[in-house]
C-alpha cells in the first residue's frame, strides 16, 4: 500500500472573501465590527471539516506585541469556494458571529451558559435580517 503524502496547508491573502465581509457589515449595519482588524485568507490543502474558521488574537499576544485585537477568518477552498453565495455568505455571518461586540480578540463558542440566545439562533437572525436588506 502506498503511503499517502503530507501536504501543508496554503495559505493566501482573500480580497474577495474581505469585500464580502465589508458588503455583510454594511448591509446588517454592525458599527462595532472594525473591518480593519478583520483579515481574510483562503487555504487549501486542509484536511479539516469546516467550511470556514476564525482565528482571535489572544490578548497574551496582544500584550506581547504590542498590537491591537485582530480576527482572521479563514475560508477553507476545497469546500467554501463551491458553496453559492448565499451559503457563503451564512457560513461568513457564522464565523463573524464568534467576534463579540467589545472586538476583544477573543471568540465566542458555540454554546453560552448564561443569557437566553442560543448562538446558531443569533447567526439564523443575522442571515435573516441579510436576506431581507440584501442590495446584492
Amino acid at each position: 500500500m502506498r503511503r499517502k503524502r503530507w501536504v501543508s496547508v496554503d495559505w493566501k491573502k482573500a480580497p474577495d472573501i474581505k469585500k464580502r465581509v465589508l458588503h455583510l457589515k454594511t448591509v446588517l449595519d454592525l458599527p462595532w465590527l472594525r473591518t480593519s482588524k478583520i483579515y481574510c485568507v483562503r487555504s487549501n490543502y486542509s484536511t479539516s471539516r469546516a467550511y470556514a474558521r476564525i482565528w482571535g488574537l489572544s490578548k497574551v499576544w496582544q500584550l506581547a506585541l504590542e498590537v491591537e485585537p485582530a480576527y482572521i477568518i479563514e475560508v477553507l477552498s476545497e469546500k467554501f469556494d463551491n458553496l453559492d453565495t448565499e451559503e457563503k455568505d451564512r457560513v461568513l455571518l457564522h464565523e463573524i458571529s464568534h467576534i463579540p461586540r467589545n472586538f476583544s480578540g477573543s471568540l465566542l463558542p458555540h454554546i453560552r451558559r448564561r443569557g437566553k440566545r442560543n448562538f446558531h439562533d443569533r447567526v439564523e437572525e443575522l442571515f435573516s435580517m441579510y436576506l431581507k436588506n440584501r442590495k446584492g
